[in-house]
């Protein structure tokens, strides 16, 4: 039996693609005194955002069932009116959680593309404490605390 050579073709091109796993410790956490975005921080960040995401999407799918199981017809106006806020305030929390997934899905876009742990605004290094608190910040505290003091001088125009 002779095997089919494009399969094979194919079963390189993505052992070509694949990147191999990097080792990283369960104690791991990102030093300044090691090369910045490294394999391991990389892996780090992206094995956090994944994390985070999937956490999110877990969340979702319970707001969801809850919105589902509160759409029932309360006779009360008092507790219709109480459900209705908690189910605007799980709506709004929902919105946020959409967001955050799509701002997740960007850092780990950034991540594959070698952009991760830069500013946008400068293309200084982000702090590693600041990227562990926050994994999707795209600029310095810096030029954020700038970005924000223009935002607010532009709004008050």
């Amino acid at each position: 039996m002779q095997a089919d050579p494009l399969s094979a073709r194919s079963d390189l091109t993505e052992k070509a693609v694949m990147k191999p796993e990097v080792f990283l410790p369960d104690d791991y956490r990102p030093a300044e005194d090691e090369p910045f975005m490294n394999e391991r921080q990389l892996e780090y960040f992206r094995r956090k955002l994944l994390n985070w995401k999937a956490e999110l999407l877990s969340q979702s799918a319970e707001t969801i069932d809850n919105l589902q199981d509160s759409a029932r017809n309360v006779p009360d106006i008092a507790d219709r009116a109480s459900e209705e806020t908690d189910r605007a305030l799980e709506l709004r929390t929902r919105d946020r959680q959409r967001k955050l997934v799509a701002k997740i899905d960007s850092a780990l876009r950034r991540i594959d593309n070698g952009e991760y742990g830069y500013c946008e605004m400068t293309g200084e290094p982000i702090s590693l404490k600041r990227l562990d608190a926050r994994p999707i910040a795209t600029m310095t505290l810096e030029a954020q605390e700038k970005h924000e003091r223009r935002e607010k001088v532009h709004r008050e125009d």
